[in-house]
């Protein structure tokens, strides 16, 4: 099972970074496999630990997707020197335990070393849902054809137009302009 989740890590130096991630659920924590090349990479590598964000806010996701910057409040985690994020539902502060490198993906095998609630969880929201495999498609589009993104979208766009709130609408509206920007980029 895949988790979708906001990773959290930081530097040598202490800089903070976050990710989403889709995070493996393996027996007794979490496997991660971050891209080359990439800060959550550097960071798991150098420090050994993290912490695994469980939120519901979307525009987390579809802000680092489409590199829009926004504020987005840390602390420092409860048992490990490493940032949560303070509105998260939930997190899971983990230790690497072992890795296997890979010239495009190393595995790190994560150990959960603590695991702490915040806020209830309160349901279900399609267009939550939405703005995130939209936020995957996004992630991908030099990979899938227009056709494909276009009907994904489109349908997607259901979920969305029943049950978004100002949230879900906000992220919608950045996944709508990375298609249009990245389309853009490529015409010319």
């Amino acid at each position: 099972m895949i988790r979708e989740t906001i990773v959290t890590t930081r530097s040598l130096a202490g800089e903070p970074h976050i990710a989403p991630m889709g995070a493996s659920v393996i027996e007794g924590g979490y496997l991660l496999q971050p891209f080359r090349p990439s800060r959550t990479l550097e960071n798991l590598a150098a420090t050994r630990i993290a912490v695994v964000n469980f939120t519901d806010d979307v525009r987390i996701f579809a802000g680092c997707v489409v590199g829009r910057k926004m504020q987005v409040d840390i602390e420092k985690a409860s048992r490990l020197d490493c940032p949560r994020l303070a509105a998260a539902l939930a997190h899971d502060e983990i230790t690497v335990e072992r890795v296997e490198d890979d010239p495009q993906r190393p595995r790190f095998f994560c150990k959960t070393y603590h695991r702490e609630g915040h806020t209830p969880f309160l349901g279900m929201n399609r267009a939550k849902a939405a703005v995130l495999e939209a936020a995957v498609l996004v992630s991908r589009l030099s990979m899938l054809p227009d056709e494909k993104v276009d009907a994904e979208m489109a349908y997607l766009a259901i979920a969305v137009e029943k049950t978004a709130g100002p949230e879900e609408l906000e992220a919608w509206g950045w996944m709508k302009e990375a298609i249009a920007e990245h389309r853009r980029k490529r015409a010319s």
